[in-house]
């Protein structure tokens, strides 16, 4: 009788990110002998540079920013200013605080082996990483995905700034041209130009934040310009860069027109790639240029290799991520697999007011050629928006012919939180009269879902 083969370990895990710590968590907590691999900063993107040390300098800068409104409710707020240095050490601390960035000890303490270095599949069940040789029952696939450089001329030459390293600058620059506008871009753009940074955002799409309904570009594009002072050019494609001393001089075509524009700081965030240059080609792992391929349940080509997050789909934000890992977990661990409900990815951006969405925008459905109703409750009817005296943003929701909750966009202070209730509804298939049967906080802004669904009855 032949004998089973025997591995290393259970389960190795190749990221340490939104996409592959879960797992590996639920994978040890199961008394599973677990391997996590990292390439780069253990925790990955959202503790290191993403989320986390960005929406701590964007709470900062909006206290800021909210605070020199004062005047208008009585307070005296003119002699308000800030402290970039003050500023990177509340970041600082916050990364410290959540204790997800630089987490080898975490694991180690839950009894998985930790490798600091890149993984390479050298067969179906082995891999290798710093001159290591490591096999395994199953994998999990968590690389993640990176920011494209795009092929603009003069740009290899040209110093520029990628999310991963603009939040790292000493000061503010006194201008900066962003290339990209999705959440991250804007985010970021956002920040300094609170900061009084001069900034300009372009971006391919004709409409910025091209990721939510068009809605939310046509709001934004108005408060960015007039209250941030930012200069915003949709339809518009980057030709040339070019190192002009300390600066940097940028060329631009739009409406057939070719700009230049000087500024202190360039960054790049417009596209992202998958992470698969680790030798998926020797496990069996089908893959391409979008992605590593993968079924309902996130299995791969190969039975016993499993993928979550951005190496799958760049599209997916770290909520949609985190969910895919703890879906991968009960899938590597049973034998009865659950699928992932592709029907509610969750998008939010830190701005003010805040945007979030679930399920699918406007432009989806017309692509599903699917047949839509739709309702827009602006923030201004609904007395907190009275109180607090910001009437800028929206619910809108949209449903079929049924009254069925297909998608919800809203643009609102702690939208964020509020996108929950409707992500609920979505789950479990509500109606717009659900909705609008539920109680909802006088003096909420969730009233503003309330008369939303009103609209669609």
């Amino acid at each position: 009788m032949a004998q089973k083969p025997t591995f290393d370990y259970d389960i190795i895990v190749i990221g340490s990110g939104a996409g592959g710590s879960p797992a590996a968590t639920i994978a040890a907590r199961a008394g599973k002998r677990v391997a996590v691999i990292e390439k780069s900063e253990f925790g990955g993107e959202s503790p290191n540079w993403g989320e986390i040390p960005r929406g701590a300098l964007l709470h900062a800068v909006h206290v800021y920013d909210t605070a020199k409104q004062g005047a208008s409710f009585g307070l005296r707020s003119n002699t308000i200013g800030y402290n970039y240095p003050s500023l990177l050490s509340w970041r600082d601390a916050v990364i410290k605080r959540t204790g997800a960035a630089g987490n080898r000890n975490y694991y180690e303490k839950q009894g998985i082996s930790v490798f600091n270095n890149a993984a390479h599949f050298l067969s179906p069940n082995e891999i290798s990483v710093n001159r290591r040789h490591l096999s395994a029952r199953r994998f999990l696939i968590a690389t993640g995905s990176t920011w494209v450089v795009p092929e603009i001329p003069g740009l290899a030459e040209t110093p520029h700034h990628t999310p991963e390293t603009i939040l790292s600058l000493s000061r503010p620059p006194k201008s900066l041209f962003v290339v990209g506008s999705n959440t991250t871009a804007v985010e970021i753009a956002s920040f300094f130009a609170i900061l009084g940074t001069k900034v300009y955002i372009a971006e391919s799409a004709t409409r910025i934040l091209p990721e939510y309904d068009s809605e939310v570009g046509e709001l934004f594009t108005e408060q960015l310009q007039k209250q941030r002072g930012m200069t915003l050019l949709p339809s518009t494609k980057v030709v040339a860069t070019q190192k002009d001393g300390l600066s940097k001089r940028i060329t631009y075509l739009r409406g057939g027109s070719e700009h230049t524009v000087k500024v202190d700081e360039l960054l790049i965030a417009d596209k992202r790639a998958p992470v698969t240059d680790l030798g998926l080609e020797n496990a069996g792992v089908a893959y391409s240029i979008h992605g590593i391929t993968v079924d309902e349940t996130l299995q791969t080509s190969a039975r016993h290799i499993f993928a979550a997050g951005s190496c799958v789909n760049v599209a997916l934000t770290t909520s949609d991520i985190l969910a895919e890992s703890r879906i991968a977990a009960h899938n590597v661990l049973r034998n009865k697999r659950i699928q992932v409900d592709m029907r509610i990815p969750l998008h939010t951006t830190n701005l003010q007011p805040d945007v979030a969405r679930v399920g699918f925008t406007e432009d989806d459905c017309i692509r599903r050629d699917l047949s839509i109703t739709t309702a827009i409750a602006p923030l201004s009817l609904v007395p907190i928006s009275n109180v607090t005296d910001q009437r800028l943003g929206f619910v809108k929701l949209i449903a079929d012919k049924k009254g069925t909750l297909l998608g919800a966009t809203i643009v609102a202070p702690h939208a964020n939180e509020m996108i929950h209730e409707l992500a609920l509804a979505l789950q479990h298939n509500m109606t717009a009269r659900d909705v609008f049967m539920a109680p909802h906080s006088f003096t909420s802004w969730s009233e503003a879902i309330r008369i939303a669904a009103s609209k669609l009855l």
